[in-house]
């Protein structure tokens, strides 16, 4: 069903895309340990699955402080920008598009993951009933200590210069990365940011950090090649709120005077349930943006094409598919059966379960 509109060319803003297929932003934990670059490998991954429409790239911290988990990549220093060029590079040349997902992961970290041993930060002093990864072990989430209000601009600023590095690097775009109960999220929520400054209290304070981190990236890059994550209903990393669809409706306004690239938005509990909540909407979520909608949640073949045919969504992101499956597009266009997830090498190591999964056409030459 090749003639399907999900395997048809698109735009998202100023990204033109082969097809309407994303991979979505997957942690890997595979990133240099000594300086958190990308390395060879990285740019074998990506350049496997360039394929994609667009790529979204696994998370990447705008600052040491942003760091949530072990070996996960940065977009801040001189050694990530040129490892990042490469990943850039290859994608380009066969024929991909490319953007890095920003991130600041606020509370979801560890003081031996943060420089010199700090607590971590986020709104308010409110630990997460949360775990992470911190190289060895999977460890709880400390209480975080409060930002001042004088620290959110730098943060901000790190947001703004990891934009610069993203261009520097080559990538096509950024996506901010506001879901799943990260920093930009904590602020969003009412059950964790119980700040009573400008940042804290009304939904237009808790959006205040959203507005500053956009007008910072979007300063940089144009509004047509900065994306945003949204997960609205998703409770990951213990995030709550207690009007969803409120905060978030509000939240998508303010975002659609940017002129953004898309609304990515995860549709329930991210990488769980697709239920919605009683009150809760994700079409009029997605009607108030203007630009391409972007869905993401346990999709396949059939609900990813029924989306766009019905116009749902503009484009649909595949995550695990996306790890077992390099040519995941060629796949799905010719309804061939998908290689097995081995659950065991999502996290840390080394090629296997990394670059070593088959195409159609390895596995065709292996089963002569």
């Amino acid at each position: 069903m090749s003639e399907a509109k999900l395997f048809s060319p698109a735009k998202a803003g100023a990204i033109e895309l082969k097809n309407r297929i994303v991979m979505a932003p997957l942690t890997r934990n595979r990133a240099r340990h000594e300086d958190d670059a990308p390395h060879d490998l990285t740019v074998k991954y990506y350049d496997q699955r360039a394929g994609a429409g667009l790529i979204i790239t696994e998370a990447s911290q705008i600052s040491p402080q942003g760091k949530g988990y072990a070996w996960t990549p940065g977009i801040y220093s001189d050694a990530q920008v040129a490892g990042w060029k490469k990943v850039t590079d290859a994608v380009h040349a066969k024929g991909g598009k490319i953007v890095i997902q920003l991130w600041h992961v606020g509370r979801i970290s560890h003081p031996v993951l943060q420089p010199g041993g700090a607590d971590p930060v986020a709104p308010s002093a409110i630990a997460a009933k949360s775990k992470t990864f911190d190289g060895t072990q999977f460890v709880d989430t400390p209480t975080p200590r409060a930002l001042d209000a004088s620290e959110i601009p730098g943060i901000v600023e790190d947001y703004r210069k990891a934009a610069e590095n993203a261009k520097k690097a080559g990538f096509d775009g950024v996506e901010v990365h506001a879901a799943n109960g990260y920093l930009i999220d904590q602020f969003l929520r009412d059950g964790s940011n119980k700040r009573d400054d400008a940042y804290g209290g009304s939904i237009e304070n808790r959006t205040r950090f959203l507005k500053e981190v956009m007008d910072a990236v979007v300063g940089v890059l144009g509004g047509d090649r900065v994306g945003i994550r949204l997960s609205p209903f998703s409770s990951a990393n213990d995030i709550a709120d207690s009007n969803p669809q409120a905060t978030f409706s509000h939240a998508i306004k303010l975002l659609n005077g940017y002129g953004l690239a898309y609304l990515h938005l995860v549709e329930g509990q991210t990488g769980g349930p697709r239920d919605i909540p009683d009150g809760g909407d994700l079409s009029a979520l997605y009607a108030l943006f203007d630009g391409a909608h972007m869905g993401n949640n346990g999709y396949d073949r059939a609900s990813a094409i029924e989306a766009v045919e019905t116009g749902a969504v503009d484009l649909v992101a595949f995550g695990r598919p996306f790890i077992s499956n390099p040519d995941l597009v060629e796949r799905l266009e010719k309804n061939a059966p998908l290689n097995a997830l081995d659950t065991d090498t999502l996290y840390g190591g080394s090629e296997k379960g990394y670059t070593d999964y088959p195409t159609l056409a390895e596995a065709s030459v292996a089963a002569e």
